[in-house]
């Protein structure tokens, strides 16, 4: 999900700086959206930096480029943490270090590949979140938790079978309209026209329509221990 930005375009903190980090370092983000589309989803995105390389490149879809490019995939430069509509991203994964630079190769492959680059809804997808699951499907290294409020991250096409957008466990889905997930990350949820309830018994956490996740916050690997307690909610 997507709104036109109204970024600053400066970081908040977030991403490590890469003149003085110089390994691999891939990032997966949440910020909620613009206007009123906001109370009820976010919008994600993916940050990589390959070893050695001076700038990120983030993977996004936005609404306003398939009306202007004819693909609504975003690859370019630029601050990985930068705000969304205002809003302060929040740090959903993490990979640095050994390895990673595999990783970045088949993000990039999967983001190019994506099947619904020319088509995007709101509702119930396939938007913005609906790429982000793609990516994390493909690459279930990185162990994405993407946010109940991620509207559309359930958005699976004319398949009704899949892995859980981390690509850990399963997920039953009816167009990103009716289904069920479950996995070792995410927990249990329940999509019922694209709101998403659940829990995750581990870290004892309900996952629920425009609140987000309420309870301790889970930390990914490489994240930092000062996660947020609300992935999702408003900024």
């Amino acid at each position: 999900m997507s709104m036109r930005s109204r970024r600053t375009g400066e970081g908040v903190g977030l991403a490590p700086d890469p003149a003085r980090h110089p390994q691999a370092i891939v990032q997966v983000y949440a910020a909620r959206c613009a206007g009123w589309l906001g109370w009820f989803g976010v919008h994600t995105w993916v940050a990589a930096k390959p070893a050695g390389a001076y700038a990120y490149t983030v993977y996004e879809v936005i609404d306003w480029r398939l009306r202007l490019c004819g693909s609504a995939v975003a690859i370019r430069r630029r601050a990985p943490d930068a705000r969304w509509a205002g809003h302060a991203p929040q740090l959903l994964a993490q990979r640095r270090g050994d390895g990673v630079d595999a990783l970045i190769g088949r993000i990039d492959r999967a983001a190019r590949a994506y099947p619904w680059a020319r088509t995007y809804r709101v509702w119930p997808g396939p938007n913005s979140n609906t790429f982000i699951a793609y990516l994390a499907r493909a690459v279930p290294e990185l162990e994405v938790d993407l946010p109940p409020t991620a509207v559309g991250k359930d958005f699976l096409g004319h398949r009704l079978v899949a892995t859980a957008p981390s690509g850990a466990g399963f997920q039953l889905s009816l167009f990103g309209l009716l289904g069920v997930l479950a996995s070792g990350v995410e927990g249990v949820e329940v999509n019922v026209l694209g709101l998403n309830f659940g829990v995750d018994a581990r870290s004892a956490t309900l996952r629920l329509p425009l609140a987000g996740r309420l309870g301790a916050a889970r930390v990914p690997p490489g994240a930092p221990e000062r996660a947020p307690r609300r992935l999702g909610a408003p900024s």
